[in-house]
């Protein structure tokens, strides 16, 4: 594959496993990244910078990237976003104009550019509160968070977009979990693992009962691959898939079991008296089974547990109070703020 791609948001939990795939798979692809370099910094056991594999870096705010940048591109990977729910809550505005502003003009530069096929990170979260078995591309979106909302929102700017003859796939993707070079464990299945090893002990922070469908970071990046290569005919000029498989639709708490079964004499504790969580869904992935059978997720969540263990093992992992630390996004993003280095619109500042 001789084309050229730009990652947007490449410097993350997803753009380090995502460029080691693209490159193991296509050695003549030219790979660039663009970043902000909120998290550049907070590698977890890989022995080298992950972006080595990026033939170009570019660092910068997703909201002022230019045609530039765009030159001689055939793809687009928009990863960069605002990336959780509770980074949502906290930065509501911002996630709004990262989110769902910048995107959609990122992709209107790319048409304008010649950029060939645009990939945009969605979420399955956007089902929110879905209840009737699982949900489809067609049925109804109940997102619950301004993360959410910013996903479903730049959907439909998208579709109703002037994009030329740029072929646009929205991955709405499941659940992410898995080993990376920065690693996150504001991740529901890192989070478990994590729990296990640092305290032998999974504290479930919700009652249990809410459905997830999960996906391994590297299926992930299978799925992008896909993407980014998929020709208009297959699926459409506009395309809104789910990415994931139905094998992984898990409850909260049997999710809790399948990581205590890979650490014998772990502790579930289900608090019981939290509130409902209303965001809880099943979805249905046939769609995307139907028309990309070569790139349906292959990680199993055993599969994933075994590599999340390997790799906290590798360095030493062993934080009983790591949800206060730089493992978490948000933290992260409170200590750069906290610091001086960063603005409450997510804007660098004296470093």
């Amino acid at each position: 594959m001789s084309k050229k791609i730009l990652v947007t948001g490449n410097t993350g939990y997803v753009g380090p496993v995502l460029g080691r795939f693209l490159k193991q798979r296509h050695a003549d692809l030219h790979l660039v990244g663009y970043d902000a370099g909120f998290f550049s910094h907070s590698l977890t056991g890989s022995d080298f910078l992950p972006e080595i594999v990026y033939d170009t870096q570019h660092y910068g705010d997703t909201r002022d990237i230019t045609a530039d940048h765009l030159a001689g591109c055939d793809a687009v990977v928009h990863l960069a976003a605002v990336s959780n729910d509770p980074m949502g809550k906290e930065f509501e505005t911002v996630t709004h104009d990262i989110n769902r502003a910048a995107s959609v003009r990122l992709a209107k530069l790319a048409a304008e550019c010649g950029v060939s096929n645009f990939v945009f990170a969605s979420s399955c979260s956007m089902y929110g509160a879905a209840e009737g078995g699982p949900r489809k591309e067609t049925d109804a979106t109940a997102p619950q968070t301004a993360y959410a909302r910013s996903k479903i929102g730049t959907e439909l700017d998208l579709q109703e977009a002037d994009l030329g003859d740029m072929t646009l796939t929205s991955l709405r993707f499941a659940t992410a979990c898995g080993m990376s070079d920065r690693l996150r464990l504001d991740l529901v299945l890192n989070d478990f693992v994590a729990c296990a090893m640092a305290t032998n002990k999974i504290v479930v922070l919700s009652d249990g009962t809410p459905w997830r469908p999960l996906i391994d970071v590297e299926d992930m990046a299978r799925a992008i691959e896909w993407a980014a290569l998929r020709e208009t005919s297959n699926g459409g000029k506009f395309l809104a898939v789910n990415a994931g498989r139905d094998e992984s639709n898990v409850r909260i708490s049997e999710l809790a079991e399948k990581v205590k079964a890979q650490f014998p004499g772990t502790v579930v504790e289900i608090n019981t008296d939290a509130p409902p969580d209303k965001r809880s869904y099943q979805v249905d992935f046939a769609l995307f089974k139907s028309l990309a059978p070569e790139s349906i997720p292959q990680v199993t969540l055993e599969q994933s547990i075994e590599r999340l263990r390997a790799g906290l093992e590798h360095f030493g992992f062993g934080d009983t109070d790591f949800r206060s630390s730089s493992f978490i996004r948000l933290n992260a993003l409170r200590a750069h703020i906290d610091s001086g280095r960063l603005s409450r619109d997510l804007r660098w500042g004296s470093l």
